[in-house]
């Protein structure tokens, strides 16, 4: 599925974030950004030492915030470690940690000025958020940042499961109708 906002396209599939051949993709990281399990993991296995050896010069990323690194192996040239929070009950401040996880992302791809870029379904997985509220939160931060940005020209969102891409697909639908491009 594709929607247009101005001169972005926003994607969505369902594959592997590994192999996308955007600028960057984002990686669901975690703040010591030591690697993990799930996307963290598979990116890390996929990208090779190269992407683990910048993770330890940088040293960290607090939570609702977003680093880069090189590819490494991976077809695309960059990732960008974004650090979403753990879901507790959505009232700790999680929605606003998961929209700057997001925001930041799309900050860092425009200041290298990156023409597109390629997340996951970030604090979905291990840290328990819920995909009908995280992809609200990703979808809108995205629109509000490309609507003001008018950059970059591809933002897809590469979905693990049939679940996470109908959830995302229905929240797009749905978010897309009420934006003017």
């Amino acid at each position: 599925m594709e929607v247009r906002i101005g001169s972005t396209v926003i994607s969505l599939v369902k594959g592997d974030i590994t192999q996308e051949d955007t600028d960057a993709i984002v990686n669901a990281a975690n703040s010591r950004l030591a690697g993990g399990g799930g996307v963290d993991g598979a990116i890390h296995r996929a990208g090779g030492p190269a992407i683990m050896e910048e993770c330890r010069k940088i040293g960290g990323c607090p939570t609702g915030s977003a680093v880069i690194t090189t590819g490494g192996r991976l077809k695309a040239r960059y990732v960008i470690h974004a650090v979403g929070p753990v879901y507790k009950d959505g009232r700790h401040g999680e929605a606003d940690l998961l929209s700057g996880a997001y925001r930041k992302s799309l900050e860092i791809a425009s200041q290298k000025g990156l023409k597109s870029i390629a997340f996951p379904s970030i604090s979905t997985g291990a840290y328990g958020y819920p995909v009908d509220k995280a992809s609200e939160i990703a979808l809108k931060t995205v629109i509000d940042f490309v609507k003001v940005n008018k950059r970059p020209g591809l933002v897809r969102f590469v979905l693990f499961s049939d679940r996470d891409f109908k959830t995302y697909q229905k929240t797009l639908e749905r978010l897309a109708g009420m934006v003017e491009s």
